[in-house]
């Protein structure tokens, strides 16, 4: 991951970052300490800002309690 690019591999989401955000919500599901990783974490917010990202989100989801 480029300092310059917003997601995993250039300008657009792709497979990797479908990959990666579900990773992310499960590592702060367990509390785990994400700060070491503030690329990892930077590509995550610019998914999220996304429309589809946000609505696939765990706690969207018909069966989330």
């Amino acid at each position: 991951m480029a300092a310059s690019v917003p997601f995993c591999h250039g300008d657009a989401p792709g497979m990797a970052d479908c990959c990666l955000v579900p990773q992310i919500f499960n590592a702060k599901r367990y509390n785990s300490d994400l700060a070491p990783y503030p690329k990892t974490m930077r590509v995550f917010d610019n998914c999220m800002k996304l429309e589809p990202f946000d609505r696939a989100q765990p706690s969207k989801q018909p069966d989330a309690e």
